[in-house]
This record gives structure tokens, sequence and C-alpha cells, in this order.
């Protein structure tokens, strides 16, 4: 995976991870509890006790990414992440991804420009385990490395650059850009996933090369968050990492902030994108960098809020596009500051540009208010609570801190920087990095429509991969291969695990509002946070069919003021408290949802009150809102994703039934859609009376109870009328379906047929049966289409919890010309299961689901998840206790039952979309026919 360091450590504005809390402001009396000490091999190790879950975080950062590589061997930082994982000298083949799934964990990695991390989570009793595979996997890989592996990692990795760049619309915008804004000797030139010719090149020799110069245990933080006992930690980490060799030394590289002599205008006709983008971005400097913090500060000036000039004048004034946004991205050796806006459809991108320039002018002459940044470092506190909620979080931060700013506990002195920021040093950096100075310009517009982009602009040079059928190079593993064992002092047999953890389940609480809403808790004070939402039953199911959409605009209206309070005076109270509050739609809910600090409860519980009981129906914020949501369902017409899951419901469902249509509507719906219709649909369809009131974190049921003694006064309940939908016949015999998206360099599929709702019986024991088919990384679809073919970055199966019907679905994205290959092996997969899955199956499966649940309750997020099943799906008290049993019970005759049951392939349909004019008739050998074409909204073509 190949990310940002921002993206991949989870940092935030604050940026930080504590545990002890002593009062005063934030960055004050706040600290880490944590050893650092370093083995003789030059390996930093870090630990932190937090004893709140029985579960362990490790982290492992190796202080390499994409800018340690030369021009020519590109991407190999990234490449050898995905190497890494595949096998070790003392750890069976696979285990990275496969045992630790099923030890009832989860894993990862990323890659950026400046690291690469690999991290975990598990129940306590497989912490040794852990520390066996991890330390196999830095120090005792590389010489299982075999041309097999190299050879089929190669395609997993061309899989997942597809998938994120060339199947995405503006993806190939991270190769544009770092090229133009960096020159050719700068380690920021390429991006991280490099370039495909220099993948396609890569030999074992480079592979360990790579190793030998950067996997050194001394260019590397081992990071050790959760339940453990330091002392015990260290005896372990001593034996399992102590005896990992010492690399090269490597030298820290300086600061590389640049300076452009001119600006840069390119522009692209993207295939995927439907809607014309501009990015126009300013080099500036590196992280940690005084100047960063006010950069960051800048960003949400200009773009975030009501008042953010950005905001007034391409949104509100001049309605260019739905948004804008600006944003400080800072790296170990440079940073860039990004002013971009995706603009309506057919919006000249010259237009554009210049009400860019005119919100620039307005910021240089009017500034902005003192509470804007109040604002800003009120929410700071917040996010910082935030932060500290998962020991992965905790793990992640202070590995990062430790490698690049030399100390984990640089979290005080990074809050306090944040903090410090003052109306002149904004304006400061301002002038200096943004104002009239160069910058790099990307015009990316819809295919066909060059003379949308800035006027000016020159061709980018994209690479466009070419697919051709047959082309990859075949090497069949080889099951004797043979390689060196590394002598050790230690015996690197695999660990026994530990005594088994007894998870830790939350107390609930309910009761009963007297207008008839529900209320449910659940009290956890480890963190000053709180997190609450009112979940009305309803959303999309009570869209009338010519108005899908109304739902998610109604959520979207409700967010812009009350009738006392202006859109931006509401954003204001919010602000003040450092609080966030959202209104969304889903396919079966609208719901309010808040979190904060504690001690604000009361006073956002109020907001949230008035926000529900005294809409604005403000004309023009409907206008607007309206068009940015028909502006997002165009764009979606050329998301492949998307467009699979359109076609996958309407042929599921039925014309007839609401879930055929998207939850966002279609172009024709919404643009029916008057405000007066949803002024309908709140009158009669938002009620106490099929509403839970959720709340999770630092305040106990009696303050709840007696705090929403005025919404029970004033929200009167009425009864709301469901409408029951028919759905679709299930096919007599399986059919393919095939929708063109002209270029695309993936096939994305999904399979699957109408299964059962969150409420059946046997809800529990098909997630049960699914596990082994395709939930995770150690399941069958994935070790088959990614692991053992190199298909594709990613294939699984699930079934959505839904108050309806929901389907069985197995998806993945694959190479196009493999797209008829994993056809195939979906079928045989499929057709398959019961008569395959066996006793050890099901062991496994109870084991892992078991182990899960050490880890299930860990965040109030987590904990609010549990609050909505029991709510949505009439789950008493104490079910997970009775899943508990259930799943001890469950019998192979019981799987078998509900795969024969649910996961019949000969009922299933088979939706592909990808590039007809090289794929659709492939499809067709499939067995099932010719492949039906169908348009972008599921339809049935012309002819077919």
């Amino acid at each position: 995976m190949f990310f940002t360091r921002r993206a991949a450590l989870a940092i935030t504005l604050v940026a930080c991870c504590f545990a002890c809390y002593s009062g005063g402001d934030v960055g004050q009396g706040f600290e880490i509890p944590y050893v650092k000490y370093t083995l003789d091999n030059g390996l930093d190790v870090v630990l932190h006790e937090d004893h709140s879950d029985p579960i362990v975080a490790i982290a492992t950062l190796v202080h390499v990414g994409s800018n340690r590589e030369v021009p020519g061997k590109t991407g190999f930082a990234h490449f050898f992440e995905h190497m890494s994982f595949n096998d070790s000298e003392n750890v069976p083949r696979g285990a990275n991804r496969k045992m630790i799934g099923e030890l009832g964990g989860t894993r990862n990695g990323g890659t950026w420009t400046d690291g690469t991390i690999y991290y975990e989570v598990v129940p306590k009793d497989a912490f040794e385990k852990l520390l066996w595979i991890d330390s196999d996997r830095l120090g005792f890989m590389i010489n299982t490395v075999s041309e097999w592996a190299l050879e089929n990692e190669k395609q997993v990795v061309k899989n997942e650059k597809r998938q994120r760049v060339d199947n995405r619309p503006y993806g190939h915008t991270r190769t544009v850009i770092p090229s133009l804004l960096y020159p050719e000797d700068h380690p920021y030139n390429w991006p991280v996933i490099g370039s495909l010719e220099d993948l396609q090149a890569a030999t074992l020799d480079d592979v360990r090369e790579f190793y030998d110069r950067w996997y050194g245990a001394n260019n590397a933080t081992l990071v050790i968050a959760g339940d453990i006992d330091v002392e015990e930690t260290r005896a372990l980490v001593e034996r399992w990492f102590g005896e990992i060799r010492r690399g090269p030394e490597v030298e820290p590289l300086p600061p590389m902030p640049v300076t452009l002599e001119t600006t840069k205008s390119v522009f692209h006709e993207d295939t995927f994108a439907k809607l014309p983008e501009v990015r126009m971005v300013f080099p500036t400097v590196e992280e940690y960098h005084d100047d960063s913090y006010a950069l960051d500060v800048l960003g949400l000036l200009l773009s975030d809020g009501k008042r953010a000039p950005l905001y007034r004048v391409i949104v509100e004034e001049q309605k260019l596009a739905p948004s804008a946004a600006a944003y400080q991205s800072a790296s170990e050796l440079a940073g860039n500051f990004t002013v971009q806006v995706r603009a309506n459809a057919d919006v000249d991108l010259d237009a554009v540009r210049s009400a860019i320039d005119t919100a620039l002018e307005r910021f240089e002459k009017d500034g902005f208010l003192d509470k804007d940044l109040a604002r800003i470092k009120a929410r700071q506190e917040t996010d910082f609570y935030a932060s500290v909620s998962s020991v992965l979080g905790k793990a992640f931060q202070l590995a990062a801190y430790n490698e690049y700013a030399a100390d984990p506990g640089f979290v005080g002195e990074d809050v306090r920087r944040m903090q410090a920021v003052t109306r002149e040093d904004v304006m400061d950096v301002y002038r200096r990095y943004v104002k009239d100075q160069h910058h790099v310009m990307t015009s990316f517009v819809p295919r066909g429509k060059p003379e949308l982009a800035v006027e000016g602009a020159e061709r980018a040079h994209v690479v466009e991969e070419k697919i051709v059928q047959g082309a990859e190079k075949k090497i069949a593993a080889d099951p004797n291969f043979e390689y060196p064992r590394t002598e050790t002092k230690h015996d690197r047999s695999e660990p026994a695990l530990s005594a088994t953890p007894v998870p830790r389940l939350p107390e609930i609480w309910s009761a009963d509002a007297s207008n008839g809403m529900r209320v449910q808790g659940i009290e956890h004070d480890e963190l000053p946070l709180v997190q609450f939402e009112l979940w009305i039953k309803g959303g999309h199911l009570l869209d009338p069919s010519e108005k899908s959409g109304a739902a998610i605009l109604l959520a979207d209206l409700m967010q812009e003021g009350t009738a006392s309070k202006t859109p931006e005076e509401l954003e204001d109270a919010i602000g003040e408290l450092g609080a966030s509050i959202s209104v969304s739609a889903g396919r079966e809910g609208v719901v309010l949802a808040a979190d904060g600090l504690a001690r604000h409860y009361d006073a956002l519980l109020a907001l949230v009150t008035e926000m529900l009981l005294e809409p604005r129906w403000d004309q023009s914020e409907f206008d607007r809102l309206k068009s940015a949501q028909l502006t997002g369902i165009r764009q979606s017409e050329t998301d492949p994703q998307a467009v699979a899951s359109r076609a996958f419901h309407r042929l599921l469902y039925g014309d007839d039934h609401i879930f055929s249509r998207p939850t966002e509507g279609t172009l024709q719906t919404v643009e029916s859609i008057s405000i007066d219709d949803l002024k309908t649909y709140y009158a009669n369809n938002l009620s106490p009376s099929v509403t839970s009131f959720n709340v999770a974190g630092a305040v106990d049921r009696e303050r709840v109870l007696g705090s929403l003694a005025d919404l029970e006064r004033r929200w009167k309940a009425k009864e709301v009328e469901f409408p029951s939908y028919p759905v679709a016949a299930a096919p007599e015999k399986p059919a393919a379906y095939f929708v063109d998206v002209p270029g695309s360099k993936q096939s994305v599929i999904m399979v699957g047929s109408l299964a059962l709702d969150g409420r059946h019986e046997d809800f529990n024991d098909l997630q049960y049966a699914n596990n082994r088919l395709g939930s995770g990384s150690s399941a069958r679809l994935f070790q088959l289409l990614r692991i053992e073919k190199g298909y594709t970055y990613g294939a699984g199966s699930r079934v959505p919890r839904r108050g309806e019907i929901a389907p069985f679905q197995a998806v993945s994205s694959v190479r196009a010309n493999v797209t008829l290959e994993s056809l195939r092996l979906f079928r045989e997969q499929l057709a398959n299961y019961e008569a395959t899955y066996t006793t050890q199956d099901l062991d496994t499966t109870k084991n892992l689901l078991t182990k899960q649940a050490t880890r299930r309750f860990e965040t109030l997020g987590s904990l609010m998840g549990v609050l909505e099943n029991i709510w949505r799906f009439d789950l008493p008290l104490d079910f997970i206790e009775r899943d508990r049993r259930e799943l001890a019970d469950l019998t192979l005759e019981d799987v078998h039952r509900t795969i024969r049951t649910y996961i019949d392939e000969s009922r299933m349909v088979y939706v592909v979309v990808g590039d007809g004019e090289t794929q659709k008739a492939r499809v067709g050998d499939l067995g099932y026919g010719k492949a039906i074409e169908l348009d972008v909204h599921g339809r049935p073509t012309r002819g077919s």
C-alpha cells in the first residue's frame, strides 16, 4: 500500500498520542508513558503499557521510502514492502497475511516518500507469536525470495497502481505533480509506486541490494503498545530481534525545499473524470519546520467554513463548484501547499482560476477573524484526545516521532508549536509561499473536452499502460525451492500461544423516553470524550421512488443553519466547542451524530436538538446542495466501482424496489426534488417513535437521561409508514452482465444473489460460513486471486447487515487481461465451497472470531456500532454473549446448510465493468451465454 505519511500514520492537525492528562491547556500536562532503549544492533525500541483491552499493537517503521531510490530503480521501497509479507526463513510461507488473521488479529503495511511501516494488532495471547513473525520478516526474509515470488508480486503491485491511479479519476495527478514540482534529481520527483518499467525490470539482485542497504536493524524503530509488561517485553524483544543484523550506517537526508523559476501549467484528458479539476501546488517547507504549522492553519482558514474566502467566492458567489480545498502537505525533506477545486460539469477552469485569484486577494485584504483561529485551536483539543483512542494509533505516533523528530516524546513540542501559531504567522506564510509565487497547475478534464483546461496549459506527460492479452511473464512456483538458512543463537521455532485472553465486554444500559424514543448508552471514561447520535430509521428506504436521493439532500440541508442561526452562526457555535456535528442518510436511516469533549456534552446536545427541531429551510442553500449532489452523481458515472454497484443492485432487487436506485439518487430523480419535497419527508418520517439516542463516552446514565428532558418534551411522536417492496425473483441459472468503460486497465467483478436481512435467525451463521471464503486476507478468495495468482490487489466476499434483505456479494478488481480467468476462479470457489469446507475451516473460524472480540470494543466508534446494531436489528442487550455461545455451538452441518441455502452459485449474477473492446466477448466464454451489456445505470443497452 502506498500513501502519504500523514495518512499512513493517522497524523491529523494535532498529530499526537498521549495517555496521561493532568489538566490545563492542550500540550500542557500531557505525556506519553513510554520506555525507549536501543538494542546492540541499533534497533530503537519504544514500549507503551496500556491495559484497557487485552490486545497488543506492534509497529515497525523502517526509515526508507521512495526518497532513497534512484532514477531507473523507482518504486523499490513500496515493492519491497510487498515482498516482505511473502515469506521468511523460520515462518511458514504466507503467515504474515494468513496466520495473523487466523489468530484473531489484523495487519497491513504502507510506504510513502519517507518510510515504510508494518503494523499489526493481535489478542495478547498471540503477542510472542507476533514478535516471531515480525522479527523474521525484518531480519530473515531476503534468502526466501524466489524468481516466482518476484514476478508474482510485480503483478500485484501493478494491480494496486491500476486500482489507485490508472482506473481512478484524477489518479495521474500522483505522477504529474511531483515530476513538475521537483527537479529530476530530487528524491520526490517520482511517485511512491514508481515507474512500471522500473518495476518490471527489477531482478533478484536488485531486491537483495535494496534489502542489504536499507533493512538493517539500525535503520528502524520498533514500537510495542498495549497490554504488556515492560520488563518481560524487553526480554522477548532481545530474544527475537537482538540477532537481526546491523546494516550500513544511514546518514539522514537534509531538508530539500525547492523553488520554481516559472509557473508550470499542464492538462490531461482523463478517461475516468466527468468533472474538470484544477490544482495549484506551491512548493513550501518540510514537516516540523515552524512555517509548516502556520501553513496548516492557512489551508483551513482559506477553505474550511462559511467565511472561508475560497468557499465564499467559488461555491456561494460564483457557483462554480460544490466545494474547494486548500491544505499543506509536509514530508521529511520538503512540502507543498495545494489549492484544489473540482468544478461543476462543463465549467471552464479559467473561470475557476480567476475565482481562486479573487478569493486569495480577498483573504489578503480582509484577513480573518480571531474566532476562526480560536475555532481551529478548539478543534485541536478534541482531535488530540481522539488520537489516543486505540493502541495502534499510539504505536504509529510513537514510531513517527522517534524516526522523524528523534524523540518519541516530541508530542508536547509538536502541540505547542501548533497552538503558538499567530495571525502574523499565517499572513507571513501566505505572502512568502502563496502570494504571486510560481507553482504547478494541473487541469484534469474529461476526455474529449480539452477546451475546459486553463488557457495556455500544455499537455501533461502521462504514461498510459497497455494491457495486452497474455503479456505477463509466467513462472511456475517451485515447491522444492531451497534457500540458505541463517545461523542464530536462539531457537527461532514457532512459540506457543499464552493464556487465552478474556474480552472486556461493554456494560450497556437502555431506557425508553416518554415520547417513544429509545435511549441506549455505554459509559467509557478512559478519555474525556463523548459521541452520541440520533439514529432515525428510514433514510433511502422512505424516499419516494421518483424522488430518490431526497433523504441525503435533507440530511445535507439540516446542517445548513437553524431557524434562529444562519449557517455561519451554527458553524461558529459548533466550532467554539471544538466539536463536530454531522447529519447523514443511508439506505435505512438518517443519523444526527456529534462528538466532542464530555464537558461540552449538554451544549452539544442543545445544538443537535435545535438542528433537528428547527430546520432553516434555506432555499439558496437547498439550490447549492442540490447542484452539488447532481455534480457528484455525474462523477460517479465514470467510477467503475460505483457503476458495478449500481448494476448489481438493480439486477438483484429489480426496478420496483427502492434499493435498485442509488442512495444519492439519479440525475432525473434529484432534478425533480424541491424544497417542499424535503419538508414533506421531514414531516412524515422523522419521529422519536423510530429513533434511538445512542451515546458512548465519559457521561453516565443519569446525566444522559436528565439531559434529554427538552427533546422529549418538544419532539412529539407520529406514526411512520414503511413501504413493503417486492424483490425480483432469483434467476433460474447464472447470467453474466457487462458494462463497458473504454480503456479500463482493470475489470471490476461483482458476483452474488440476495440472501437475507439482518434480523434473520441465519444471519450470524451466514457470517460465520462466509469467513473462510472471503473475510480478510487469510480467506480463500484473497489467497487465490492475489497471493497465488497475482491477478488483483484484493478480493473478498460479504453480506452487509440491513433491515431489508441484503445480498451475498463477492468482489474484486482484476487486471483486465485476466478477467475471464478470474471469473472462472470465482465460479469454482463459489460452486465448490460447501464440498470443500472442512472441520478445520470451522475450527479456524471459531478461533479467530472468538479472538477478534478482544479488540472489538476498543474505541468509542466501535461502541457506537454495538448500540446501532441493537437498535436496528432488535438485538437483546446481551447479544454479544449470546453470539459467543452460538458460535461455540456451531456445527459443520450448520455451515454446510447455510452455504447450500445462501451461497448458491447456480442462481447468482456476474457483473463485470471493464474495457468492452477487449473483454466483453471473453466474458461470454464463461459458459453462461453471451454477456448482456448494461449502461452505467445498470439498464440493458439497445440490442442486448
